[in-house]
């Protein structure tokens, strides 16, 4: 049976990463169309997200459009197949349930 990631596991990091994996490898999203997406403040978003990226699982790049900031965050390599491995996890317990203690 698939181990949980408990990095990717808790909801608001499950939800980025998602979102994040269905994006053609590369592309990314911005901080303020994640924020929309989770639901969440600057603050909280920026929280999950660095602990997403202390992992690996993603890539923030910041920069300038004109004047005005943008920070842009793609998942990576490493975030793909994390996200694949709790999906896997999730997957064993809805198809088999919880393995019988031997």
């Amino acid at each position: 049976m698939n181990e949980p990631d408990e990095i990717v596991h808790q909801s608001t990091r499950l939800k980025l990463m998602s979102v994040l994996n269905a994006l053609p490898a590369g592309e990314g999203l911005e901080f303020k169309r994640l924020k929309a997406i989770a639901r969440a403040t600057d603050g909280n978003l920026g929280a999950h997200l660095a602990t997403l990226e202390k992992a690996g699982y993603v890539e923030i790049q910041k920069d300038f459009v004109g004047k005005r900031p943008r920070t842009q965050v793609r998942i990576s390599r490493a975030g793909r197949r994390a996200y694949e491995g709790h999906l896997a996890y999730l997957r064993d317990i809805l198809e088999g349930g919880v393995p019988e203690e031997e």
